[in-house]
């Protein structure tokens, strides 16, 4: 294709919400190709690659968040729709989730315990102030519920909403390595690990290695936001911040 065939494209993609949506998608794909050409390395984790290439384009090209939003939403749309069908494989994998029940339960409330106590305790001990404390604490569960406890307890939601995205992506790239060496091969506890502490973009790199992975990591998502959201702001009075 042309130059002017191309600058034509952008200049109608940019007066529409289409342009969003397509830099997204396009964005997306390449960044998916490039992982499976590296033999699915979780270093080359489609997620941090096509958001690397999201903020580059826009940076490049200087269009808004606001503008690239419009197109963005559709996908943003779709997330409601992804989070339910994860029902699916739960149901697949329902008859061993009755046998782990409790070994489920007692990981759950360890994990977001540990997650927010030595998030608050780390900001403390490097001199981060009692709002950056409280936008750590509740960083492992998925976004929306995250930035709710946040405004509770008196953190900045806003920051919490970035230090989540961080989270996810440190797990999703990281955790699968972690399992390797830690010698862990049951894909129910490498799920249940990845969901409480990397929620949906965890749970989307548990999808790849296995379908039972990921539904275990789905479970362990729902759950743990469920349970941030009770166990945190309780964790932070007991703390006396």
């Amino acid at each position: 294709m042309n130059e002017p065939a191309i600058r034509d494209i952008w200049v109608y993609l940019s007066t529409s919400p289409l342009l969003g949506l397509t830099i997204t998608l396009v964005a997306y794909g390449l960044a998916y190709r490039l992982y499976l050409k590296s033999n699915s390395s979780p270093l080359v984790n489609p997620v941090v690659t096509s958001v690397a290439m999201l903020i580059a384009v826009l940076m490049v090209t200087g269009t808004s968040y606001s503008e690239y939003f419009e197109g963005g939403q559709f996908v943003h749309f779709l997330l409601g729709p992804a989070t339910v069908a994860l029902a699916v494989p739960l149901y697949d994998q329902f008859s061993r989730l009755r046998q782990l029940w409790l070994p489920v339960t007692i990981s759950l409330v360890c994990g977001v315990v540990i997650a927010a106590g030595s998030s608050i305790g780390l900001a403390w001990l490097l001199g981060g102030s009692t709002e950056i404390q409280m936008s750590l604490a509740p960083k492992s569960a998925t976004a929306p519920v995250a930035m709710g406890i946040s405004e509770t307890i008196g953190g900045i939601p806003s920051l919490t909403a970035v230090l989540v995205v961080a989270t996810g992506i440190v797990g999703a790239v990281l955790g699968t390595k972690l399992f390797e060496w830690m010698r862990i091969t049951d894909d129910s506890v490498k799920g249940i690990a990845m969901g409480v502490a990397a929620h949906g973009i965890g749970t989307a790199r548990a999808f790849q290695v296995s379908s039972q992975m990921g539904a275990f990591s789905g479970l362990a998502m729902a759950l743990s936001a469920f349970a941030t959201a009770l166990i945190v702001p309780w964790l932070v009075d007991l703390i006396g911040i």
